[in-house]
């Protein structure tokens, strides 16, 4: 898990530097020139449009950094399965209950080879980081998963992170312009919106981490 929690820092401090950076332009203090020394800046660029898809894009930074990390923390959460061994019958019903959710998808004969030792190989060779979330990660959605993992939910704020995920996925499937979304957002909501994701997923990850630690996942 401090491979997940030192990605996560690394992955946000670069988002962080790119919100640095709209607030910057915000205040006019980018400017942009022309390739080579000596060149004036650039006259024809139309700043606001600019602008406008400059902050729409902040949105797909913000949820890929938490897509990603939520799927590496639940994989972590495996990998500690698999380091101990851990057995079917040794696991909380929460996790049964998603092992025996995960081993639905496989089809038998693909599956079978590498369960040598069921009752242990059964936990850890059904999952599948890849199909974990797909574009509907929200708070509403870390809940859930919470739930059926049985770790705590964070009790930091987490209203932004449907924001996030509305706008992203509006902006994935071509429901509204990079200047559509990019005009409803002033960079003091930005930057709040940006505030409440890290929090939100720095908790997230101090609770996955602490239920890893502690074994939680076992009955």
């Amino acid at each position: 898990m401090t491979t997940v929690q030192t990605d996560f820092a690394t992955r946000a401090e670069e988002v962080s530097r790119y919100f640095r950076f709209l607030r910057e332009f915000d205040e006019g203090r980018v400017t942009f020139v022309a390739p080579g020394a000596g060149l004036p800046p650039f006259t024809t660029i139309d700043s606001d449009s600019l602008f406008k898809t400059l902050k729409a894009n902040g949105f797909l930074l913000l949820y890929n950094l938490v897509e990603s990390t939520l799927k590496n923390a639940i994989e972590a959460i495996f990998d500690d399965l698999r380091g101990g061994a851990v057995s079917f019958d040794a696991c909380r019903k929460e996790i049964r209950r998603i092992v025996l959710e995960n081993l639905k998808k496989h089809a038998v004969d693909k599956i079978l080879p590498s369960l040598s030792s069921i009752s242990v190989d059964v936990v850890v060779r059904t999952f599948r980081k890849e199909g974990l979330f797909s574009g509907n990660v929200d708070g509403r959605r870390v809940r859930e998963v919470a739930g059926a993992y049985g770790f705590k939910t964070p009790a930091h704020k987490s209203s932004e992170l449907l924001t996030v995920k509305t706008n992203r996925n509006d902006l994935a499937h071509g429901v509204k312009s990079f200047a559509d979304v990019g005009r409803d957002y002033d960079i003091a909501r930005l930057e709040s919106i940006h505030s409440e994701v890290i929090g939100f997923m720095q908790e997230l990850l101090a609770n996955i981490d602490d239920y890893i630690v502690k074994r939680e996942y076992l009955i």
